[in-house]
């Protein structure tokens, strides 16, 4: 499809938003591995430029789900009314008319995903602090059961597995494991809360996006994946200070955590070498991986110790 072949279309998805305006530009936005993302420039008659955003998911994500598109407009919908900061959606459209897959149409909110050095601390706050208030939705009183229930945290054991992140030991304490006792409310989950998905301004959160993964869950799940992707984004102290004020904001029962963390640590095996990292910085998060695992399988063992009453 040439640029002119998009743009005609991009038109026509302006038109369904916001009949009799004209498309001024549109661009993709980089960063995004899941989902095509464009962002359109248009503008009202005699009225001011505004911008938003047009999601395509990608073939894998709609292979897992038919309906994510639908279901991702849906759940933006029941975020705005808990006043969680996340996209405002505006048109989801399945038919096929005008792109051959479904698309969304959400708010454009400027931002970076970069927090600045001098506030990472309140960076880390405002992280734990918006995933114990998502957490803490009353999920009682929201239609969440379109969303999928998250009840096995690993998965099927593939063919091959990836000796370099220790996936065989992994799995295997996770399967003579499972099921863990259920210890928390299952809750509404984001799926991929990590850095890259928050959007600051000025020092503030202001969004939190790609809600394609939302489940519902033991809220452990997520907080062993933001643990692990802050580790690796701003370093073990970061990791640390993210789940203490975690632990203070919302304090559910933490027994489980460590099989958690190893549940998360299964998320980059055999993915990690097809992500383009620079090798340095491979290096160094297949190293932030190792020490993750090690402190999960030590709080087991003393977990373990403790309850046989070998620890005096």
């Amino acid at each position: 499809m040439t640029n002119d072949q998009e743009d005609q279309k991009f038109e026509q998805v302006v038109q369904k938003v916001a009949p009799q305006s004209k498309l001024l530009r549109a661009w993709p936005l980089k960063g995004g591995v899941s989902a095509q993302v464009t962002v359109l420039e248009w503008q009202q008659p005699d009225g001011p430029s505004q911008k938003m955003i047009v999601r395509r998911h990608g073939e894998r994500d709609r292979q897992r789900n038919s309906q994510i598109a639908a279901d991702e407009f849906k759940l933006l919908q029941i975020l705005q009314a808990t006043g969680l900061a996340a996209p405002r959606p505006y048109y989801v459209d399945q038919s096929g008319e005008i792109f051959p897959t479904p698309y969304i149409v959400i708010e454009y909110i400027a931002g970076a995903t970069e927090c600045a050095d001098t506030q990472r601390a309140d960076c880390i706050r405002s992280l734990a602090a918006y995933l114990a208030k998502l957490h803490q939705v009353d999920g009682s009183k929201l239609d969440l059961a379109f969303l999928p229930q998250l009840t096995n945290g690993f998965g099927e054991r593939p063919a091959k597995l990836d000796v370099a992140l220790d996936e065989d030991r992994i799995r295997t304490a996770l399967e003579a494991s499972w099921p863990l006792p259920q210890q928390n409310q299952a809750v509404l989950l984001h799926g991929d809360f990590w850095p890259g998905n928050v959007l600051w301004r000025n020092g503030q959160l202001v969004a939190v996006i790609d809600w394609e993964d939302a489940q519902v869950g033991d809220p452990l799940a997520d907080l062993g994946n933001s643990r692990l992707e802050i580790l690796w984004a701003f370093g073990i102290d970061a990791m640390h200070g993210f789940t203490q004020h975690y632990q203070t904001m919302n304090p559910i029962d933490f027994t489980n955590l460590p099989y958690w963390d190893l549940c998360a640590a299964l998320r980059p095996a055999s993915k990690m070498s097809e992500w383009g990292l620079d090798p340095t910085v491979e290096k160094a998060m297949r190293a932030g991986h190792r020490w993750f695992i090690t402190q999960a399988f030590e709080k087991l063992a003393e977990t373990t110790r403790k309850s046989s009453g070998t620890v005096g």
